[in-house]
This record gives structure tokens, sequence and C-alpha cells, in this order.
């Protein structure tokens, strides 16, 4: 068992030897190809441009009427100090906000007592009954009318500079 084992060691080094040889091959021909760009003459390196120094420019405005571009417009700002609309914190959120508006689809309509619902389903498929009124989608999306063809809502998002817009969207009857 022990001359079986040492025969196997040997046989493993005699395969490694040999392929440690088999890399060591001709270089001759890469050798020579280095020697000739090493002899090649070196070539002249271009300088770099001259950078032209930074200028400060001073922002005078020549009218009183012109605003500073460096300042938001007021009304844009003030967003709701100037009247412009927020969300409701204090307003309980419904389920149907809970979902992208658009991964919510419309499958139809219903009539009961001259009031009409629309049938919205969810991405995990369930169908709920919304009407005008009820919020549904992730920006504050309120119902405002209800159509065979269309749900249509106004979201409230935000306008980028602190303060909120009204955006009109809709959700179409699917096939």
């Amino acid at each position: 068992m022990i001359a079986s084992l040492t025969l196997r060691k040997g046989l493993l080094l005699a395969i490694a030897a040999t392929g440690l040889a088999a890399c060591g091959g001709d270089m001759d021909d890469l050798d020579s190809y280095i020697n000739e760009v090493k002899a090649r003459p070196g070539g002249r390196i271009e300088p770099l441009p001259e950078i032209a120094p930074y200028e400060v420019f001073p922002y005078v405005a020549d009218v009183e009427n012109i605003r500073s571009p460096f300042v938001p417009d007021t009304p844009q700002a003030a967003g709701t100090a100037a009247g412009g609309v927020v969300p409701e914190p204090d307003r309980p959120s419904e389920f149907l906000e809970g979902f992208p508006l658009d991964t919510l689809r419309m499958v139809g309509t219903l009539d009961i007592n001259e009031t009409v619902y629309g049938l919205v389903q969810t991405s995990d498929g369930l169908i709920h009954r919304v009407i005008p009124g009820n919020y549904m989608g992730q920006n504050d999306g309120r119902i405002t009318d209800i159509t065979e063809s269309e749900i249509n809502l106004v979201e409230i998002i935000s306008d980028g500079i602190g303060g909120y817009i009204e955006r009109d969207a809709g959700i179409g009857l699917s096939d």
C-alpha cells in the first residue's frame, strides 16, 4: 500500500514536470520583436495645450425689473404659501393608494341605484369598486369622473422646488 502511494506521488510529479516543460517553448521570435521595438528611435511628444485662465464674471442686473437668475420665482417657490395645492397628510390612506397607478387596470363599470362604480383590478388579481372622491395611486390621486371607458383622476405631485402641482391622469378600460 505504501509502495502504491509512493508510485502515485511520483506519477503526479512526473505529469506536473511534463506540463511545466511544455510551457517554456521557443521564445526567440518574441525576444527579437521586443529588441526591435526597443531599438526604434523615440518620438517627440507634443506639449500640452495652454489652458486659458478662468475669468470670473460678476452678475449685475442692468434693469431693476429683471429678476436674478439665482433666486427662484416667488410664486413657484412659495408653492404652498402662495395658495398652491398640498397633499393632505392627516387623511387616512385608502387601499388602492398602495399601488402605482400604472399597475392598476380598469376592467369595467357597475351601475347600482344610479351610482356608477368603476371596477379596478390590482396586480394581485383582486377587483375593487371605486367612485368619484376615492383615492388611488401613490401620488394622492383623487378620482374625479368615471365613464364607461375611463376613470379620470387628479394627482398631486412635487414641482421639484418645494411645492406641489396637480396633474390629470386616467386609467382606460383594458381589453
